[in-house]
């Protein structure tokens, strides 16, 4: 091709790229987004698109709004957004219209904190400048609170904190104490922020402990994440005033079932039984198999002192050891809980089913039951295994069709992940003796698929309603399609070892596809790497009113109505499910809508703090593995470091990169991994190692790891003495 022709194919794309951009208004975008939507299909081109893309963004025509990703360049100097606090400095604003991320400088911050919601004027672009913002008002502040420990000296007090939105301690006055001495675990809320101090002055807003006391450190964790530790006096004294419930006239109200074998199988050390499964042959030769979920909204009444608690906090939160209920014990293991010999209120979804897990016919309705049997897994486990022991026949037959159910559910494309849980065991004053894996065996896959069932069965009623008519209201579980540069990231870096995964097609398709390099990949060196990636390109699960279906269950219609005891969801679900059994209206979306975001929010934060909780008990109990070596598999890679899972407890560490002292390593984002730029020596997600523990603190819930050997050969290799580097390249390996 001749050198003008070239040039005029370049101008024509360039100018194709101009137009797409130009229909984009606030969009952002990469450069496969825009490739595709120019018809650029080969790798030649598409890296010109790249190109032409990074160089707009230098040129100050794009706005880089993260690595990769671009936007047209906003026309307004002042933008509403949220401020972004850091430790570090590296304050920004993310902007309301867009989501772009734009630097703030301390001084240019009006010392707006995490969270603030601010007005911002954004300086003029330069070419080659990152473009920088000034806060120029706090229009709404958010409530601040922070975690530390109190130091009170002889004329103020202040609270020295670890947290990653504050580099500064707080000033607290004398008066503002509450009782708290130093060495305290304190919750304060910052009160004022004068321009001209340094400090933030604030007030505690609860005393939780003594710094390293179990419960005091728990109770940091929660609060830490705005959850709450304790109970109002108020809600526990409504719920200790309710009582069972079961009248003969509720009874007549309900199906009877309490002559059905009925029995619960749930973890040892569980107390809320909110699920029971019931079984009994029918005359034609099939089966009745029957999901009885606890009538928890029977007794928590809509706009009462209980329900806004409750809806408030909107699931229980599970910590290494405990679990902070949703509803009063008096609730959640009494009066609700499915305990055996007691008659109890129930939600059932009842199924006409074979033991090939073939459904004939269901019905959905209130219930009374009585449980016959209250089964540990590992109790179920055994009667699976050796076919002996209590109703055996009824525990087998289940068994049976829950096996047949899950075959047809992976066959038509739900996702096959496997991973154990950490679990500790813990001594009556919280410290950690031992660290296990549990793993999910038949019997909880046995109330896994019965419960699979009984929610996608209750989400298709209502949201595809027999007779053509116009579905209502309803609290989906939804699960949106993998991220199309994750999921095209992983299928390239597949097909380097080989392995084929579809990035285009049906759910089923895709799926289909991961699932059988999953199975392919299990016992080989690229295990751990590709089947990390493969869970990391998924989105996360929300509530939503807007059904999308459940791409990783693949079913289109999905949602929680099993654990009402410890998910409000699944308290709004049973409250529609009643009301249009009955044939009620539908309910307003948009309220309905509020409460799925706000559910979905506070399940993020429950997650949360239930990491954080096993990450302080994997310190507390390394603690005492001090300079021991342990083999691992790398769990993560950033340009700070390596993140080592170790493979005998599931403890994770830092390798921080200044300590792999034998050559000068750079981050390899695209590929996962760190690479030595002289000796050119990779450390990749994935790669088996054996490291060493070096340091393990426990406020700050961190494990540092040195890096011994890799893949079992000794890392002390001979080469020449380390150059003397500049203090500017020291400073950016450290960084």
């Amino acid at each position: 091709m001749s050198t003008s022709s070239s040039k005029r194919g370049d101008a024509k794309i360039n100018a194709k790229i101009a137009e797409y951009i130009s229909q984009q208004k606030n969009n952002t975008f990469n450069y496969r987004q825009v490739s595709a939507a120019i018809g650029a299909k080969t790798a030649v081109r598409q890296r010109q698109v790249a190109m032409r893309l990074a160089e707009m963004a230098f040129d100050g025509e794009l706005v880089e709004t993260s690595p990769g990703k671009y936007k047209a360049p906003s026309r307004s100097n002042f933008v509403s957004g949220v401020f972004v606090r850091r430790s570090n400095g590296k304050n920004s604003v993310v902007t309301d219209p867009d989501g772009e991320s734009i630097f703030v400088a301390e001084r240019n911050s009006m010392h707006a904190l995490n969270g603030d919601h601010v007005l911002v004027s954004v300086a003029a672009r330069r070419r080659g400048v990152e473009p920088e913002a000034v806060v120029v008002k706090i229009t709404e502040k958010a409530d601040q609170r922070f975690i530390g420990v109190l130091q009170v000296q002889k004329s103020f007090a202040y609270l020295r904190t670890d947290s990653k939105f504050i580099a500064t301690d707080i000033i607290i006055p004398k008066n503002k104490l509450k009782g708290g001495s130093t060495g305290d675990k304190a919750v304060v809320r910052i009160t004022s922020w004068p321009e001209e101090s340094k400090h933030p002055e604030g007030e505690v807003v609860d005393v939780l402990g003594r710094e390293g006391e179990n419960n005091a450190e728990i109770h940091a964790i929660l609060a830490e994440f705005g959850l709450p530790y304790h109970y109002p006096e108020s809600v526990e004294k409504a719920a200790e005033k309710i009582g069972d419930g079961i009248t003969a006239e509720e009874i007549a109200r309900r199906e009877d079932l309490r002559h059905v074998l009925t029995f619960t199988i749930d973890p040892k050390d569980a107390k809320d039984f909110d699920d029971a499964l019931s079984l009994r042959p029918l005359a034609n030769g099939h089966l009745e198999a029957g999901v009885h979920i606890a009538d928890v909204t029977h007794y928590v009444q809509p706009d009462t002192a209980l329900d806004r608690e409750a809806q408030k906090r909107a699931t229980s939160v599970y910590l290494v050891d405990r679990v902070v209920p949703m509803l009063p014990e008096h609730l959640s293991n009494g009066i609700c809980s499915l305990r055996p010999d007691e008659e109890k209120l129930a939600f059932s979804c009842i199924f006409e089913i074979d033991e090939q897990g073939t459904v004939y016919s269901h019905r959905i309705g209130r219930t009374v039951i009585k449980s016959n049997r209250r089964y540990t897994y590992e109790e179920a486990q055994e009667i699976i295994e050796t076919g002996r022991g209590d109703y055996a026949e009824a525990i087998l037959t289940l068994d049976r069709i829950a096996k047949a159910l899950r075959k047809k559910r992976f066959d038509n494309g739900a996702m096959e992940f496997d991973r154990a849980e950490v679990k500790f065991d813990i001594a009556p004053d919280g410290t950690p003796l031992g660290v296990y894996y549990k793993e999910s065996k038949d019997s909880n896959k046995l109330v896994e698929e019965l419960m699979l069932l009984a929610n996608r069965t209750v989400a298709a009623y209502i949201g595809k309603p027999a007779g053509g008519k116009k579905a209502k209201a309803f609290v989906y579980r939804i699960h949106d399609q993998p991220d199309a540069t994750k999921l095209s990231d992983l299928a390239n870096l597949a097909a380097t070892f080989g392995y084929k995964i579809r990035t285009t097609g049906t759910p089923k398709d895709v799926n289909r596809s991961i699932n059988k390099m999953l199975k392919e990949i299990k016992g080989r060196a690229e295990e751990n790497l590709l089947s990390v990636l493969a869970i990391r390109s998924m989105a996360k699960a929300v509530y939503s009113t807007s059904n999308i279906g459940h791409y990783g269950l693949c079913f289109d219609f999905y949602t929680h109505f099993t654990s009402p005891i410890r998910r409000y969801p699944d308290m709004m679900v049973h409250r529609l499910l009643a009301r249009y059994l009955e044939n009620g209206r539908s309910v307003s979306v948009d309220k309905l809508e509020e409460q799925c975001e706000h559910s979905s929010k506070m399940e993020q934060l429950a997650v949360s703090a239930e990491r954080s909780s096993i990450k302080y008990k994997q310190v507390e109990y390394m603690q005492s593995h001090l300079g021991e070596e342990f083999p691992g598999v790398i769990s993560g890679v950033t340009e700070w470091g390596l993140y080592v899972e170790l493979t005998e407890n599931m403890c994770e560490g830092l390798v921080p990169v200044r300590d792999l002292a034998d050559d000068y390593y750079e981050f390899d984002e695209r590929n996962y991994r760190l690479v030595g730029r002289r000796h050119n020596v990779s450390y990749r997600l994935g790669d088996n190692v054996v490291v060493k523990v070096a340091r393990a603190d426990l406020q700050k819930r961190q494990l540092d790891f040195v890096l011994v050997s890799d893949d079992g050969n000794a890392m002390q290799r001979e080469m020449p003495a380390p150059r003397k580097r500049s203090h500017d390249r020291s400073s950016a390996r450290r960084k």
